[in-house]
């Protein structure tokens, strides 16, 4: 057979545990100037409060993904943080600490730094603003060298990570001990007689501990996976090895690809890791699992990942990503208000965001959530944050919902600052030179922000020469009236400089389907408590959606949610509607459904409704389920093989090792919800083999999505969650597949996944 070769594991890693574990970051950064700047390292000042600035002594560790710094704290004298857990790093004085603590002249001097989940801050500041650049740019090309890290390398970077911390007594070779602790970091529990076994077949030199090349044996014993070579051998019917003509008839026969001999071509030139094979246009096993490993391999569909639907329909036409309470931190009571929330909001493609707006002091008017302990945050600084990030991952439209409780002093201040710091990016005024009889599309309205809120006359006004009412009274936002401490709905004057630029969303209450029908524009929409809308979905289901062809529908949690939980979000998607807002600061099942809903499209925060939701001759109803042309009956096959490297969830316990189970769930209509589960294995997070094959119906697909949950079962108490992973069905590829892993707050966990094989077939 042809040598084996490991891409990722270049030839000079070989002579010792030091080598092997020369920093794979080092490797793809060799001689980098801004690496080398950071493995030095510098003071910087920490900052956090205008009193508390101090100078600390920052550093990259050696292994180039830990970042140390010097802590003061008698009982933690140095501490340290992963690169991994930083969501970005911002350059000047961009945090609501930084604003607050320090003065404007030093704005080029301080940086943030990020972090994904709920970690504060740390606001910093250097010597001069040559220096801040440096340690932003710097760390900013080790996070991007490290995301772009192949999962085979991430994997590998993962087991020598590991390796390093058994090897107790740092001689640069492991011991029987050590290696059952290594096995045990990784998540594998074996017995001593097994431990022993692979111990001497990997100590040839029989001197009681392993070293160098034998280290190397030990590892691809390790990483061995039986499930891959079975498929490999099965197709390579070519000296051993895959020829082009036998990785085709894998592509059409078990991925079901409408692929060509080109297309085959292309992946060997892309993964293949040994030349000459390459040369021969031959694929060999580690090219072949590192194809798997890639998007090609993945579950998701390549094709729908950038923006793939049309968007130039109306803008009622899509799904919108869609934000409750933005501006909250944690829960409703008493968490605090931040920017920050909608800067993460606005960073996960959130495309509709609220605004909760009292009058503050000094005339300036906050944004916190009335009535209870809530911090406040100034309106001005949130909409100055919008602007910021509003388009970072996204260019289309931003709806800003406005919860308006203030005075006119204070709207008038509002409408100014919206006016001035939005800029040409708000809309003033309809598009075009007459009234218009439906909405602009998402690709019209690229890089504009739109905000929703009430109206003191209908839009028609603006043309007839007819809009000059100075101010009046309208009723407060429906969910203002929906207060948790019972206050009755109440009236509020709204000055005419905020009620001018709404356009495109003037909140008007909901009165029946009919109602709507003879009295509202197109661009007058409602509204609706969960409740309600759960309510009108069960009851009165093609109403809403033929509602819903012509309008915006908002939908929001619950006032009593005071926790901050979700509703599910499924139901309301199916009747078609758009803004269904959630709590984004909660990691939840509803949160990864929402996540796995706007997954594909580019991220854009926009997906195009199924046709049958747009079309005005439609019958749809999800309840009932009658034949029409969202009727495309389908048998989903699955069959979960293998999951790798699932991370330890309690880390405290010592000797913990995970017995992971699978659920397969699939959310959708209500004929098609449906979950099932295998089995759990005993103690191996490492590489556990299910083999377990299930079989759902499915009745409308475009509206199923299909969710992976992998927990670690638990006779005594509640099952804890490993990792989840969520997509809509009609986005899945068939046959054998690697499914990510996300955590609960929904990122991703570097080197773990699943390997399944799935078939999405018309039903007979």
């Amino acid at each position: 057979g042809v040598k084996e070769q490991h891409v990722a594991w270049p030839a000079q890693y070989e002579e010792n545990l030091q080598c092997a574990c020369k920093n794979i970051v080092q490797y793809c950064l060799e001689g980098d100037a801004d690496l080398q700047f950071l493995l030095i390292g510098g003071e910087l000042v920490k900052i956090r409060s205008s009193s508390w600035k101090k100078n600390r002594f920052y550093k990259l560790q050696e292994d180039c993904r830990t970042l140390w710094h010097e802590s003061k704290k008698t009982f933690r004298r140095n501490q340290t943080f992963s690169i991994d857990d930083i969501e970005s790093v911002r350059k000047g004085r961009q945090s609501e600490g930084l604003k607050k603590h320090t003065d404007p002249s030093v704005e080029e001097q301080c940086f943030s730094i990020i972090f994904k989940g709920r970690k504060k801050n740390l606001d910093l500041m250097a010597v001069n603003a040559e220096e801040a650049n440096r340690w932003v740019s710097s760390l900013e090309k080790v996070k991007t060298t490290i995301s772009n890290l192949s999962h085979q390398q991430k994997s590998e970077h993962w087991i020598i990570n590991c390796m390093r911390k058994a090897d107790k007594n740092e001689d640069n070779k492991m011991t029987l001990k050590e290696l059952k602790h290594f096995l045990r970091q990784i998540n594998v529990e074996v017995d001593d007689t097994y431990a022993e076994e692979i111990f001497k077949k990997c100590d040839k030199s029989n001197s009681g501990s392993l070293e160098g090349a034998e280290i190397k044996h030990f590892y691809d014993l390790l990483t061995h996976r039986e499930e891959i070579d079975v498929i490999y051998n099965k197709y390579a019917q070519t000296q051993g090895q895959m020829s082009l003509r036998d990785l085709l008839n894998f592509l059409l026969n078990e991925q079901r690809e409408q692929a060509t001999a080109e297309d085959a071509s292309k992946l060997i030139e892309k993964y293949e890791v040994d030349e000459t094979a390459k040369q021969k246009k031959h694929m060999t096993k580690d090219g072949f699992l590192m194809y798997l490993h890639h998007e090609e391999g993945s579950i998701l569909n390549p094709a729908h990942i950038p923006v793939y639907q049309d968007m130039s329909q109306p803008l009622n036409h899509y799904y919108i990503s869609s934000s409750h309470n933005t501006y909250l931190m944690e829960d409703q009571l008493k968490g605090p208000s931040s920017t920050e929330a909608y800067i993460k909001a606005l960073t996960k493609s959130c495309r509709c965001v609220e605004l909760d707006c009292w009058d503050g002091a000094n005339g300036e008017p906050v944004i916190y959530h009335g009535y209870t302990i809530t911090s406040k945050v100034l309106f001005r600084d949130v909409i100055k944050a919008i602007k910021d990030y509003a388009f970072k991952t996204s260019d289309y439209p931003v709806i800003l919902s406005l919860e308006n409780h203030c005075s006119v002093e204070q709207q008038k201040l509002m409408a100014h600052y919206l006016i001035s710091i939005l800029g040409d990016a708000l809309v003033t005024k309809p598009f075009g030179d007459t009234m218009p009889t439906n909405f602009p599309s998402p690709e019209e309205l690229k890089g504009k922000i739109l905000i929703k809120g009430k109206r003191l006359n209908k839009l028609d006004a603006i043309f007839n020469n007819n809009n000059t009412i100075e101010e009046g009274t309208v009723s407060e936002e429906d969910e203002a009236a929906d207060c948790e401490n019972g206050q009755k709905k109440s009236k509020i004057k709204l000055a005419k400089q905020l009620s001018d630029i709404v356009i495109y969303c003037k909140s008007v209450h909901f009165s029946g389907f009919e109602h709507a029908k003879d009295s509202h524009g197109f661009y007058e929409m409602s509204s609706f408590k969960e409740s309600k809308a759960f309510n009108l979905a069960e009851t009165s289901a093609t109403a809403y959606i033929h509602h819903n062809m012509d309008k915006l529908s908002r939908i929001y949690p619950a006032g009593s949610r005071t926790n901050s939980s979700n509703y599910n979000p499924v139901p309301m998607w199916n009747v078609g509607c758009q803004i269904v807002a959630l709590n984004f600061q909660t990691p939840s099942k509803e949160m990864h459904l929402n996540q796995g809903r706007f997954l594909t499209n580019g991220t854009c925060g926009y997906i195009l409704k199924p046709e049958f939701q747009r079309s005005l001759s439609s019958q749809f109803d999800p309840n009932t389920l009658t034949q029409g042309p969202w009727m495309k009956r389908k048998t989903f096959y699955i069959m979960v093989i293998s999951g790798q490297q699932l991370p330890k969830i309690n880390k405290d316990k010592h000797k913990s090792i995970v017995d992971p189970l699978v659920r397969v769930e699939i959310y959708g209509v209500p004929a098609d919800n449906a979950s099932k589960e295998t089995h759990h294995i005993e103690n191996n997070g490492f590489n556990p083999m299910w083999n377990e094959n299930f079989q759902f119906d499915i009745h409308v697909p475009e509206l199923a999505m299909l969710r992976f949950v992998v927990e670690d079962y638990d006779t005594t108490s509640p099952n804890d969650l490993i990792g989840q992973y969520c997509l809509p069905l009609t986005s899945v590829q068939n046959g054998y597949r690697h499914v990510p892993l996300l955590t609960k707050r929904g990122d991703v966990i570097c080197s773990a996944g699943l390997f399944v094989h799935l078939m999405l077939l018309d039903a007979q």
